[in-house]
């Protein structure tokens, strides 16, 4: 597995620029536009879930796992940025990602942030 399967973010060409702090240096905010947020749900398949509990017994990383959810935070983060794009934006500070259980079946995975208009100082 690349390092792509492990890791996550932003890639250099998007139209949407997303930090996770409250301002971006060489910006200033010229309108707030609000809150966006991307969201996604994923269950897990019988045989990541077998291999996982095999796994969690003699102990290791559960790479199966890892992928999927680098895969979901992806997902979440590319339908955050399709918000903030739909709503005027062309960035989205203090981004973060919630994670829960969703009703013992899967994971939910939301990215938020808030969305607004940056200009060069």
């Amino acid at each position: 597995m690349g390092i792509d399967d492990f890791g996550g973010g932003q890639s250099e060409h998007s139209d949407v620029l997303v930090v996770t702090t409250n301002e971006a240096p060489g910006y200033r905010v010229e309108k707030v536009i609000g809150e966006v947020f991307g969201l996604t749900v994923r269950s897990r398949h019988i045989g990541s879930q077998i291999g996982a509990g095999l796994k969690s017994m003699i102990g290791g990383e559960l790479k199966g796992l890892t992928k999927t959810l680098v895969q979901t935070r992806n997902q979440a983060m590319e339908r955050l940025v399709e918000q903030a794009q739909a709503r005027g934006a062309n960035a989205v500070l203090t981004m973060r990602f919630d994670v829960t259980e969703a009703a013992d079946v899967g994971t939910e995975v939301c990215a938020y942030g808030t969305a607004v208009v940056l200009v060069p100082v």
